[in-house]
């Protein structure tokens, strides 16, 4: 799953290399998003977002008896929640790109609280959200940003200390950076840390290299229609994904994947 604001383009370099190692590779599309003539994210919903996941996993079982999901940054927090409501379904391992699972300040305040916050960017919000970059609206939308902020609170519910306390039971490969400033490294490193033994596995990029956020997923530069650059790649894209492969070949079969 693409994260929020974005595209399944984002999630075409990660999809080759794992069909490359053997899955079939599904990315939907989230709902709002990939629209040509966006209008904002007049009625986004987190539990349509839910129903994409839903569709995708129904269509992936067809195609395999181990099923895996994935994401990046939104799509790493939807990749969670459905590995902790359809277990039976995700019988395979769950991968995490810069999986937005605690964004700082947002993570304590309430979705109203966050629709305040944004309102203060009047100019901003209204700029238009289709933009340069090929991959992603221009912008975030605060409609958007309010369903994230949903999202993250059900996972903290069901994994923090204040919920049932929770824990993935399938294998969970995650990438992230510590130079995020969008989802914060902490968020995935308490996962990991209640994930089953030795079925886990973070690989961490560090600050000093300087790869932002979305770039985690990126193989190649984003670049404007015009050939400027927009988004830089992430410089482990092949060190990520050869440790990817050999997380997988100790935890699955993908010739059994979807």
């Amino acid at each position: 799953m693409h994260g929020l604001t974005g595209s399944p383009y984002y999630m075409g370099a990660i999809g080759e290399r794992l069909h490359g190692m053997g899955f079939n590779v599904l990315i939907p599309l989230l709902q709002c998003h990939g629209l040509r003539q966006p209008n904002g994210m007049r009625g986004v919903s987190l539990e349509e977002w839910k129903g994409n996941v839903t569709y995708a996993l129904e269509q992936a079982t067809t195609l395999g008896d181990q099923v895996s999901v994935g994401g990046l940054s939104t799509g790493g927090a939807l990749s969670v929640h459905a590995a902790l409501h359809n277990r039976q379904s995700v019988n395979g391992a769950v991968f995490l790109f810069s999986a937005a699972l605690d964004i700082g300040y947002f993570k304590e305040k309430s979705a109203a609280v966050l629709a305040k916050w944004l309102d203060l960017y009047d100019d901003w919000r209204g700029s238009p959200l289709i933009g340069d970059d090929p991959y992603r609206y221009a912008r975030m939308d605060k409609g958007g940003a309010k369903e994230l902020v949903k999202l993250i609170g059900e996972i903290d519910r069901l994994t923090g200390s204040r919920g049932k306390k929770q824990r993935l039971t399938q294998p969970v490969f995650a990438a992230h950076s510590e130079y995020d400033s969008t989802a914060d490294i902490e968020g995935i490193e308490d996962l990991l840390d209640d994930a089953e033994p030795d079925m886990a596995m973070l690989f961490r990029i560090g600050k000093d290299f300087q790869v932002p956020h979305a770039s985690v997923v990126l193989e190649k530069d984003v670049k404007a229609h015009n050939g400027s650059p927009l988004e830089p790649k992430n410089p482990f894209f092949d060190d990520m994904m050869t440790s990817l492969q050999g997380f997988v070949g100790r935890h699955l079969d993908p010739a059994a994947s979807a």
